[in-house]
């Protein structure tokens, strides 16, 4: 075999190689060029290389070569193919993402949403392509994460108050009122009604879940009534005081704080802090100075006005709602109640306090990027949410 011909390998490489050709996951085609390496390291001509691997002399030839300009696994994989051409234009894929990104309503059309299909069809009719696949359509908005058929609300802050109140909800979980720290007879509940709370009888009996079946529950039901459950949540000793009325009001609020309020040691606290929302039970300077009226050591704290979020008695709520209500099937409202209480003994057994990681840093950083989103040309346009 003439020198120039002669493939020299190394330990490492001729160990790369033969764990190529070990391996069960590797390609049959990347074995074979493997192999015609090794062969022609170990001196053989491409003739016998060609008649001991079953292929064309040219196949040897050309991996042999590739191996010779460039020692390394690399030189086995595939060469880079230019590939059909592209069918659509930069223009053309540009012209439907910016289509995407507009309101169908813009565009003459009675949609709400852009999906795939009504794209394509769209982008026919306005001249941008002669035709075009929903599949095409996906690929291209994929590419920038593109989803107009997705929504997300949103609303405006509207409380001229926003950042005091909510300043002041985030202190009292932090234990501080006033930049002062709560003292050890200091406590904090966080208080709210969750309505409607319906009895569904389902008019056939809810089938239990099985192997590869989940639970089924009959879609047909009789009213049975509704209960409205009452909350309060003491934030840092994860304790829940419940109890059921038939609607809301000032009076099954009253009660509520009574409740809470006359047991220790709320009876005997320096302050009890309670966070609420602007519901109607608990609305406004009235409500704050009814409850001071009903009990001196309290205080309540209003969240801003649509920051429901920041009461955390609502994440309890979303915890009844998914292990005690749903699936809604109760014979009648006598069983929605007794289920509610068990649940709050249950819950107060085994409850630690909810880790909560919005303090007043996070609220500033939101409340500046809102700023950043917010037009400046009219300073009296609320900040958005």
């Amino acid at each position: 075999m003439p020198p120039a011909d002669r493939i020299n390998l190394t330990g490492s490489q001729r160990r790369e190689l033969k764990r190529l050709i070990r391996a069960g996951r590797t390609e049959q085609r990347m074995v074979i060029r493997a192999k015609i390496v090794l062969a022609a390291a170990d001196g053989h001509s491409n003739a016998a290389i060609a008649r001991l691997l079953a292929v064309g002399e040219d196949t040897v030839r050309k991996w042999r070569g590739r191996w010779r300009a460039a020692p390394g696994v690399a030189s086995l994989g595939d060469a880079k193919r230019s590939g059909r051409p592209p069918k659509f234009t930069a223009v053309q894929v540009a012209r439907v993402k910016a289509i995407a990104c507009t309101p169908p309503r813009e565009a003459g059309l009675p949609l709400a949403r852009w999906s795939c299909p009504e794209l394509a069809r769209h982008a026919v009719s306005d001249g941008v392509c002669a035709s075009i696949s929903p599949t095409t359509v996906r690929r291209w908005l994929s590419e920038d994460a593109i989803k107009p058929w997705q929504y997300r609300s949103w609303i405006f802050i509207t409380d001229p108050d926003f950042e005091a109140k909510a300043s002041q909800v985030l202190d009292l979980y932090a234990r501080t009122w006033d930049g002062k720290p709560l003292g050890p007879n200091d406590y904090v509940i966080s208080a709210d009604e969750k309505t409607s709370i319906q009895a569904r009888c389902r008019c056939h009996p809810t089938l239990a879940p099985g192997a590869a079946r989940a639970m089924r529950v009959n879609h047909d039901y009789d009213r049975g009534g509704a209960v409205a459950y009452l909350a309060a949540y003491d934030v840092h000793r994860a304790r829940v005081f419940g109890r059921c009325e038939d609607t809301t009001g000032i009076e099954p609020f009253s009660r509520l704080v009574e409740q809470v309020m006359t047991c220790e040691p709320y009876a005997s606290a320096e302050r009890v802090f309670w966070i609420v929302d602007n519901g109607s039970s608990h609305r406004g300077q009235k409500a704050v100075d009814r409850l001071a009226a009903q009990h001196p050591n309290a205080i309540m704290a209003h969240t801003p006005v649509h920051a429901s979020w920041l009461n955390q008695i609502e994440i309890y709520f979303s915890i009844v709602q998914r292990k005690v209500v749903s699936p809604n099937d109760f014979t009648e409202l006598d069983e929605v109640i007794y289920r509610l209480a068990r649940f709050e003994e249950r819950y107060n057994h085994t409850a630690r306090p909810f880790i909560w990681k919005f303090t007043t840093i996070d609220l500033d950083d939101l409340l500046n990027r809102l700023d950043n989103h917010t037009p400046k040309h009219d300073p009296a346009q609320p900040r958005a949410a």
